[in-house]
């Protein structure tokens, strides 16, 4: 509990507590006063009637104020009754011994005794400590009819008070005293009782503002670990690498979306269950020699799933869970799928490798064309020169061909080291894909392929160099046609148009029903000087990865060896 909350509701709650504890004492003392005023003039009203009732009765003869004074006085709780005149005499007394003294208080008795309403005072006595006096002016009615006011005044006070012939009739003014005792026991069990329960409210109070404030420390507590588990929750599920975590029973605690992706399996099934039974058995040999203590970090591993026929390339990293004691819970694994930036890193190995082979292409073509136009000049001479020997003339063509095969690789050669250059331009995709069509149809009738085309029919449009994207179809529909050739089944060459999810790319799928690549030979297609076909030079697919990389695009080969392959172009869309 922090100081400055003792400090803050001990400053709030005493004030209030205390307020109402010493209202409630005050007003305790203030009824105890009034029951005990009430007593004392109920009593004097009772005095002045009996006095009444003795000077009016039969017996008035025998009447006696003095003895009706002694027998009212003995009341409980009634500690003397007397009388006095407004010089302070006292005329009657419940005990004897005080008639005729004096008053010696300091009160203003002339006031008091043309005073109706009853008044009080608390006095200190020697033997019956505080007593509560109550007075007012004693006024019984005068005596029988006929009495003068000095019969009736002497009839009163016989005892104690003779008359001289110059009397006046004195006021008088009684007074009570009553024992306080019960009451102030009374007004301290109250007071203890209202102390104890100010006190208990006091705490109640403090209990209650400790209450709120622990409810509103909850509620804040609970809104900011509400907050955290939903960014953490956002967090694990949107982060772009696998996250595992298992606990210190070696079973499934966590697997974030990517991690199931990437190991294939679904964290409603395994959630609870030994990670030994759920995981590949080559990240479970990693996490299974991790120390309580000690983790690991970019380390790469070969993971292989259900569904793949080849291994994945992971690079993982592990660290135990701590608990605020340092006590470890278990254990979290992160993990990245490497596939792509292999396939990343080959393609600029090759991309690296392509342009060491151009500068060499380049400078081989550069040395090669020269000395092959003289070869075929010579050639030509010959040609005509021996005509009319065939052997000779036979021989001369020959020359001329292969020096015009020879020329027409050093071009491609050239044109795959120099830089492609591309002029974009809106291009109807339909449009170029029936263009290309168009310089095919006839080898392909003469190899008995049929042609199918699926359109999108929504006239898409392409920013791209018509003339090269011709080139690159025609590349991949003559290695389709060649790959059909020797197939004695029903031959398809099948050419559509797609555009995936989110409209931001266009692609043109190219699919045979040939032998399609091997496995071996599926990673070097695009290698120059690769190829399977007799006459080919392998520069072909070389020139159709350069040019589809000039326009930004993609281009992917789908294949299984005996059924086909499937080529995919894919080209950006880009906003006009």
């Amino acid at each position: 509990m922090p100081p400055w909350f003792v400090v803050g509701a001990a400053a709030v709650l005493f004030p209030i507590f205390g307020y109402m504890t010493l209202e409630n004492i005050h007003r305790q003392k203030q009824h105890g006063t009034r029951l005990l005023l009430e007593k004392g003039a109920a009593l004097i009203r009772s005095f002045e009637a009996g006095t009444r009732s003795g000077m009016t009765g039969r017996r008035r003869e025998d009447f006696e104020l003095q003895r009706l004074l002694k027998e009212t006085a003995q009341q409980p709780d009634i500690l003397y009754l007397y009388v006095a005149d407004s010089d302070g005499k006292i005329m009657a007394h419940s005990d004897t011994s005080h008639i005729g003294k004096r008053l010696r208080d300091n009160m203003d008795l002339k006031a008091i005794s043309h005073q109706k309403k009853v008044a009080y005072r608390i006095v200190q006595q020697k033997e019956a400590g505080e007593v509560f006096e109550v007075f007012r002016r004693f006024s019984p009615t005068g005596g029988p009819p006929g009495l003068d006011g000095r019969t009736v005044f002497n009839q009163l006070f016989r005892d104690s008070f003779r008359p001289d012939e110059n009397f006046r009739t004195p006021d008088l003014i009684i007074f009570v005293g009553l024992d306080m005792t019960s009451v102030e026991e009374a007004r301290k069990s109250d007071m203890l009782h209202t102390i104890v329960m100010g006190v208990t409210l006091l705490f109640v109070g403090f209990a209650g503002i400790l209450m709120l404030f622990l409810a509103q420390s909850y509620r804040a507590a609970k809104a900011s670990l509400s907050q955290i588990k939903a960014f953490s929750d956002t967090l694990v599920e949107n982060m772009p690498i696998g996250l595992l975590a298992i606990d210190n029973d070696k079973n499934i605690a966590s697997l974030n979306p990517v991690a199931e992706k990437v190991l294939e399996i679904s964290f409603d099934r395994v959630a609870g269950r030994p990670a030994k039974d759920v995981l590949p058995a080559s990240l479970w040999k990693e996490l299974e020699g991790l120390g309580d203590a000690r983790g690991f970090s970019d380390k790469e591993i070969e993971c292989a799933v259900e569904s793949e026929s080849e291994t994945i390339p992971l690079e993982i990293s592990a660290a135990p869970l701590r608990e605020d004691g340092g006590a470890v819970s278990g254990c979290v694994l992160l993990f990245k799928d490497l596939a792509e930036l292999k396939s990343l890193q080959k393609q600029i190995e090759r991309s690296q490798r392509l342009a060491s082979i151009g500068r060499l292409a380049a400078g081989v073509a550069h040395e090669i064309k020269n000395p092959l136009s003289s070869i075929k000049g010579f050639a030509t001479y010959f040609k005509e020169r021996y005509r009319e020997i065939p052997q000779d003339f036979e021989t001369a063509g020959i020359l001329i061909q292969e020096v015009d095969r020879l020329d027409r690789v050093v071009n491609q050669l050239l044109e795959l080291a120099r830089p492609t250059v591309i002029e974009k331009r809106p291009v109807c995709a339909e449009e170029l894909i029936e263009d290309s069509l168009l310089r095919i149809r006839k080898k392909a009738e003469e190899n008995r392929i049929s042609i199918e085309t699926g359109f999108l029919h929504d006239r898409s449009v392409l920013l791209a160099d018509r003339d090269k994207i011709c080139q690159v179809l025609l590349n991949v529909y003559l290695n389709a046609i060649d790959s059909m050739a020797e197939n004695n089944r029903e031959k398809t060459l099948s050419i559509s148009l797609n555009r995936p999810a989110g409209g931001k790319r266009l692609e043109i799928h190219v699919a045979d029903c040939g032998t399609g690549i091997g496995d071996e030979n599926l990673a070097h297609i695009f290698d120059p000087f690769f190829t399977t076909k007799a006459g080919g030079t392998g520069l072909g697919l070389a020139i159709v990865h350069n040019i589809m990389e000039a326009h930004g695009g993609e281009i992917q080969v789908d294949t299984k060896q005996g059924k086909g392959t499937t080529v995919i172009l894919r080209f950006p869309l880009e906003e006009e």
